[in-house]
Parts: C-alpha cells; structure tokens; sequence
C-alpha cells in the first residue's frame, strides 16, 4: 500500500502513521521493520533567524515526481508500504514539513528506502523554498543543506 499526500494544511505525523496503519489493506503482519523520518521547518538557516517559510510547488509535476521516487524505492528495496506527507504553503518553525514512513520485510531495506527517498525529496523534488527572515525580509533558498 502506498499513499502520498501533498498538503497545504498542518498534520500530526504520528496520528497519520496511525491512521494509516488502521486501514484495510495494511498488513502489519508481513512487515518485520518501519523506518520513520520526520522533517520539521527549524528557525535558523545560512546563519540567520527565520520566522516562516512559503514552500510552493506546481501540483501535477510534484505528484509525479513524488510517486516515481517512491516506485523506485519499492522497487529497490521490496518495500511492503509506504506513506509519504509533505508540506506546501506557509509554515512556521517546528511545524512537519515531511513525513516519510516505509515498511519492509528487513531493518535494512527500511533504512536504505527512508534515506533514498528523502535524499531526492531534497535534492531532486520540485518545490521552491522562500523565507521570512524575522527582520521581515524575505529571501528564496538557492541549495539545501547537507544531510
């Protein structure tokens, strides 16, 4: 089972890993690891205090890119399910931006797909980053950060 959601609203990711794992056609059963990452905006980047950042994306070429990296990562690592949140709009510090949870049969699947997926998240998927510093002044993000 794979769900990938693109959302403009703030979401709870242990109660959606929850809801998840309550549907119908999740097997917690075949499963014998989950890995989980959660990413949330902090309030300091390149040096400076940030008070919100606008995430913006162009909804059709996202969702594509999002379901292709998340293909690929079951097709490399025998993924059993895979739920993915990720953030749009304006956020504020220590809000998620990204959830990425996989289920598989072994830790190390787990681990490799959760880190394959976020990695292109960061460096490949087409959002654009603009924030708010808290001197008011805004600015967009030319490169993420390393690791």
């Amino acid at each position: 089972m794979i769900e990938i959601t693109i959302t403009d609203t703030a979401f709870d990711p242990w109660q959606a890993i929850q809801v998840f794992q309550q549907q119908p056609s999740f097997n917690a059963q075949q499963s014998g690891a989950n890995a989980i990452f959660v990413g949330t905006m902090r309030d300091f980047n390149a040096g400076d205090l940030v008070q919100a950042m606008r995430l913006e994306h162009y909804p059709a070429m996202t969702q594509k890119h999002l379901q292709q990296l998340v293909d690929k990562a079951c097709t490399d690592w025998g993924l059993n399910h895979v739920l993915l949140i990720h953030r749009v709009g304006t956020l504020i510090p220590a809000e998620p931006i990204v959830l990425v949870a996989v289920w598989s049969d072994h830790r190390r699947a787990s681990f490799e797909a959760c880190r394959q997926i976020m990695e292109d998240l960061k460096h490949q998927a087409p959002f654009w980053k603009q924030e708010t510093l808290n001197d008011g002044s805004q600015r967009w993000v030319e490169k993420n950060t390393a690791g």
